[in-house]
């Protein structure tokens, strides 16, 4: 019988809708062995005000020992391994003074990832500006946990069911991406993608739909010449060298049902040149993965919702899809 793997699925930021969804999750079966990382006091304040029936379980650190056996998941039961927030949480109303202790829970699933506490993490939504604003240089989950676990390059890929979409570049001001847009970038982000594809997902052969940078991808230099300068000669060179790379496409027809069939992934070219159609697509179900990681990274594609915390109001469908890929992802079978 298959190990039960053990997730680590951090609570996110606390003003946020990433404690009622960690409860909502609970609530019902899941194909792991869930440790829900957060501040045991807020849970349980957010569970009253939610009328959640989930129970909360504190777990103690010497308890997860390293390669130690999951425990099937029991719904209605929340599993907690306890980290205290520095002030108390009030929903919608973030406070920068939890800023460490968001980026402590990000620390810990990481850490415990890698040393074999935790098979995967699972990530619920942070409020990106707060951190920032507390003084914390952070992009965003994809580039933090890439500096925590010493990746080259992490990849930042939306997926719902056989859609998939990747980028070359993440958090960038739209007038940075094209100095960006370098044929040893795109060569490293294909790389990734192609083996993860393989290695995750169990495709043989993987297809590639990489979309040009500009309008029409380029129109042949007229509107632009990163295509005919980066992008052509090196998916030339990719391709002789056996990956499956195909484009420049233009962005505004590669999408097209017909056309999107014939790819296992699209890469885009930066953030909303391809996560507006997969949201669009699938909004709520699909699920942001890190690749390129040394650990299974997954998490939920939308923020953190601040006007719904402690409504009810919250789904938590795009975690139940992070947490069941993130448990099929670190499975042995995987």
């Amino acid at each position: 019988m298959a190990r039960l793997p053990r997730i680590a699925l951090t609570s996110g930021e606390p003003a946020g809708i990433g404690p009622d969804l960690c409860l909502q999750l609970a609530a019902d079966p899941l194909p792991c062995d869930l440790i829900c990382l957060g501040d045991l006091g807020l849970l349980g304040a957010r569970a009253r005000l939610l009328g959640s029936g989930v129970r909360l379980e504190e777990v103690a650190p010497q308890d997860l020992g390293p390669g130690a056996p999951g425990r099937p998941h029991r719904a209605g039961t929340l599993r907690v391994l306890h980290s205290p927030l520095a002030v108390p949480a009030e929903p919608g109303r973030p406070d920068p003074r939890n800023a460490r202790a968001v980026l402590d829970l990000l620390d810990l699933a990481a850490a415990g990832c890698q040393d074999g506490r935790f098979d995967a993490m699972v990530t619920a939504p942070v409020q990106k500006s707060l951190i920032i604003e507390a003084g914390f240089p952070f992009c965003g989950h994809t580039e933090y946990l890439a500096e925590r676990t010493g990746a080259a390059l992490p990849v930042m890929m939306l997926t719902a069911g056989t859609m998939r979409v990747a980028l070359a570049t993440t958090h960038l001001p739209l007038k940075q991406v094209s100095a960006a847009i370098t044929a040893e970038l795109l060569e490293q982000v294909i790389t990734i993608l192609e083996h993860d594809l393989r290695r995750w997902w169990g495709i043989a052969a993987p297809r590639i739909a990489v979309c040009g940078l500009n309008p029409h991808a380029g129109e042949n230099g007229h509107l632009g010449e990163e295509e005919q300068r980066v992008i052509i000669p090196l998916l030339t060179r990719l391709r002789s060298g056996g990956i499956d790379a195909c484009g420049p496409l233009p962005a505004d027809t590669v999408f097209v049902p017909q056309l999107l069939a014939s790819y296992d992934a699209v890469l885009a070219m930066y953030h909303d040149q391809g996560l507006p159609v997969i949201k669009h697509a699938h909004f709520d179900q699909a699920v942001n993965v890190t690749l390129g990681l040394p650990i299974v990274r997954t998490s939920v594609d939308h923020g953190t919702a601040l006007e719904l915390a402690g409504t009810g109001r919250a789904r938590a469908a795009s975690l139940a899809a992070a947490v069941s890929l993130a448990a099929d992802m670190a499975s042995p079978a995987a």
